[in-house]
């Protein structure tokens, strides 16, 4: 694995030779300051209409995707995964059109990349917070490439796009990542550690400085994991958008898409 240089840069009006070179070498890139506070608010408030909605209609799927429950500090019902919330705000659906987004795509060159905006699950809403009646406050080690093979395709790569909605220090958990792992073999793409089962720290593993409006892109084959906050409550809250930046044949869904496979294995892994 290729030793790590940590750094961080801005967005301009188009990608500098360095960071696309950072991310070819690295797999994982992070952008700071790409939203202000004012869109942030903006943000959570049509997530919080969109989730409002879905719970008061007793909303459990979209398009075959099935939410994720769980309860808030206060024990209240909560969604901490939902998908294609591009479909369901005007602004969130807007958002996805932002030339800086699309500059995006050129990190998966030579392959032709495109925002998905109704494949896969569309615009990702992930809310983490451990209280004890969370259902979702880590992730395990996986990389991002078994779903191809269980939708009967080969693996092809593509970016998921972290834009943060809180500050997370690597203090307060959040995203490890084993850089430089996007270029390994097939076999220890899919076996090199038990997908989603592990929650093991891996001495190799790098966390990020996270401040709310940064933009993070990782290589979906890269092993990546979501680390556990050592809080409780309020101050162990992470919500985070992922945009998917995807190739290969156009494979849109909706109300009648049935629920991939692979959902099956959602309680197994869910923490």
């Amino acid at each position: 694995m290729v030793k790590f240089e940590y750094k961080t840069f801005q967005f301009g009006e188009a990608l500098t030779q360095e960071q696309k070179d950072y991310f070819r070498k690295y797999g994982v890139i992070q952008f700071k300051n790409f939203i202000n506070a004012d869109t942030i608010k903006t943000f959570i408030d049509e997530l919080n209409k969109i989730e409002k909605k879905w719970l008061d209609e007793g909303i459990e799927k979209i398009n075959g995707i099935p939410l994720k429950f769980g309860k808030d500090p206060q024990g209240n019902k909560m969604i901490q995964r939902m998908c294609f919330t591009n479909k369901y705000s005007p602004v969130l659906g807007e958002f996805l059109k932002d030339p800086r987004l699309q500059l995006l795509v050129e990190l998966l060159a030579p392959y032709d990349g495109r925002i998905s905006e109704d494949e896969k699950d569309g615009l990702v809403f992930n809310h983490y917070v451990n209280s004890p009646n969370s259902k979702f406050t880590q992730m395990g080690w996986h990389t991002d490439s078994p779903r191809d093979l269980f939708l009967g395709q080969k693996i092809l790569p593509m970016l998921n796009v972290g834009i943060h909605l809180d500050t997370c220090p690597t203090s307060n958990g959040g995203l490890r990542v084993l850089p430089g792992t996007q270029n390994q073999s097939v076999f220890k793409l899919l076996f090199g550690k038990k997908q989603f089962v592990d929650h093991n720290p891996d001495a190799r593993e790098v966390g990020f400085e996270i401040d709310a409006g940064d933009l993070t892109v990782h290589d979906g084959r890269l092993w990546h994991r979501v680390e556990v906050s050592p809080n409780m409550g309020e101050k162990s809250r992470r919500r985070v958008m992922y945009v998917p930046i995807i190739t290969g044949k156009f494979m849109p869904k909706n109300e009648n898409s049935k629920t991939p496979f692979y959902h099956r294995f959602a309680k197994v892994v869910q923490k």
